[in-house]
């Protein structure tokens, strides 16, 4: 399996990664303001998102600050019922893109304090959890997806594998089985013998509809012969298995969404420096 980047040297997967760097830690967009939510620091709340809320009973706006739900103990059914109203605002605003009907937990100051529509955590910039799995072939190749043209982020993108966002209440664990199965269709006894999962950056980046704070975790493993990834969810055109040479040549023609390189490269740099 190592055999297939003797092609490939350290210092130029070290020097690729640092220079994604920019891209991974950016300030908050300008306007941004330190959202709180039942009196934790939970996100930065963008200027459009602010002027969204600021109506809403339970959210008091600051100069150098938005609350949220202040005067409630998390978790509490009448946070999460406020957070939903929040959720519907930023959408009437159009600030919420890409509405999904899923929840994600929201976190505060490493505390779980409740739960919010997935379209609404850019545009205040809560701290999202994704999963990934690098899966690779018994001779070496890794398997990528190239994502759906019709996807709103990123279509025709090449991808890892398996990625995804961990959902309201899920641990990691259950979030990789979940995602490796709708993404690519494997039973979880098929990567029963994954590495343990290990987070390798929380990124900061803004986008056009808020700011991305998240937390990026993966695992890997090497699927047997016997096992052919397929998708189920329609978000991906196509899953090939390419060699690290292939996957190289990808990575520097700037193929791979952003997370997948950062994640693919963490994992050849790992390989690279088991072998030296």
């Amino acid at each position: 399996m190592n055999a297939h980047i003797e092609s490939l040297t350290l210092s130029q997967v070290q020097a690729r990664l640092e220079a994604l760097h920019p891209r991974l830690q950016q300030l908050p967009p300008p306007g941004s303001r330190p959202l709180t939510i039942a009196g934790r620091v939970c996100g930065w709340i963008t200027a459009r998102a602010t002027e969204a809320v600021q109506a809403l009973e339970g959210v008091r706006v600051e100069h150098e600050a938005v609350h949220v739900g202040a005067r409630f103990v998390n978790p509490s059914a009448a946070l999460n019922a406020l957070l939903a109203n929040v959720a519907v605002a930023l959408k009437e605003a159009g600030c919420a893109r890409g509405w999904r009907d899923e929840l994600l937990d929201v976190v505060g100051e490493g505390c779980r304090l409740g739960a919010i529509e997935r379209a609404a955590v850019r545009p205040m910039g809560l701290l999202t959890r994704a999963v990934h799995l690098n899966a690779w072939t018994p001779d070496g190749r890794l398997y990528v997806a190239r994502r759906s043209a019709t996807k709103s982020t990123d279509p025709d993108m090449l991808d890892t594998l398996v990625g995804g966002l961990a959902g309201a209440g899920e641990d990691m664990d259950t979030a990789l089985v979940r995602e490796s199965y709708e993404e690519a269709g494997l039973a979880e006894t098929d990567i029963a013998q994954r590495d343990p999962m290990r987070t390798i950056v929380r990124m900061h980046r803004r986008l056009p509809e808020g700011y991305q704070v998240e937390d990026v975790l993966i695992s890997e493993c090497v699927l047997a012969d016997s096992v052919t990834p397929r998708n189920i969810d329609g978000e991906v055109s196509e899953i090939m298995a390419v060699t690290p040479e292939q996957l190289w040549q990808l990575l520097t023609e700037e193929q791979f969404t952003l997370e997948a390189s950062l994640v693919i490269l963490d994992s050849l740099r790992s390989r690279l420096m088991q072998t030296a």
